[in-house]
């Protein structure tokens, strides 16, 4: 019996050492075509193996460097831990990824935005441009079946100048240092951005678990903006509020 165990145990230990140095390249070139890829995401290269490895993406034709590094399967648990790095020319984000059995999934996050790296794909979707980086100080999201479980976090801006269009113009002012928190809710998640150290938002969305997505601007941002508006509505007064599909399901 104890021989028969012992060959198992090498059987496995085999098997595993196959597995974790197999070559991403080669791998990824077996699976290329079957991957479905979203819209706008590339792979130029994939370099290391299965255990620790590389990939070279371009996504929406800017390039990306993604780095995994595999832990010991969770085998009882049926998990796979990979620590990861996601890097531009002056972006990064790390964390952990938690991969479920069959079809979970939860990410532990931190990094660093620069924001004027990716001032071609805002200027198109018609967003804000922010003077700086943003840091994002914790992110940790779950899905299970494609769909939304968790989200929560805390990003931060230092503040500083921010651009906008209006019109055919371009409006420009000086925000003071924001944050956005996202938290958890019976309905969904909710992102609410306000002024740092203050607990009223300027502006907030909601991602709801049936796949829809609210967002409302307070007329707090339109006084941080240093704009006019009715001397009669307060702060707190909803300006612009408008809501739309999202996610392509709800939670079960």
């Amino acid at each position: 019996m104890k021989v028969i165990l012992l060959v198992l145990l090498a059987l496995v230990i085999y098997l595993v050492a196959l597995v974790a140095w197999m070559p991403a390249g080669w791998v990824w070139l077996q699976v290329s075509d079957s991957a479905g890829l979203p819209p706008g995401v590339q792979v130029q290269g994939v370099s290391g193996t299965l255990w620790q490895g590389a990939a070279r993406l371009e996504v929406q034709r800017h390039p990306v460097r993604v780095a995994w590094d595999l832990s010991w399967p969770d085998i009882a648990g049926l998990r796979q831990p990979v620590a990861f790095t996601a890097e531009t020319g002056e972006s990064r984000v790390r964390g952990d990824l938690l991969l479920g059995w069959p079809s979970s999934l939860v990410v532990d996050a931190a990094g660093r935005i620069h924001v004027a790296e990716f001032e071609t794909l805002i200027r198109q979707s018609g967003g804000a441009l922010l003077e700086g980086d943003v840091i994002i100080e914790r992110l940790r999201v779950a899905a299970s079946d494609g769909r939304l479980e968790s989200a929560t976090g805390l990003g931060r801006w230092p503040g500083g100048q921010v651009r906008w269009p209006m019109g055919g113009s371009v409006q420009t002012t000086v925000f003071p240092p924001m944050q956005a928190k996202l938290a958890d809710t019976p309905q969904g998640v909710l992102l609410a951005i306000a002024e740092e150290g203050k607990a009223e938002p300027a502006a907030d969305a909601t991602i709801g678990f049936d796949g829809m997505m609210g967002i409302r601007v307070y007329k707090r941002m339109v006084d941080l903006a240093g704009q006019q508006w009715s001397a009669s509505a307060a702060p707190g007064d909803v300006i612009f509020q408008v809501q739309q599909p999202l996610l392509p399901g709800g939670r079960r």
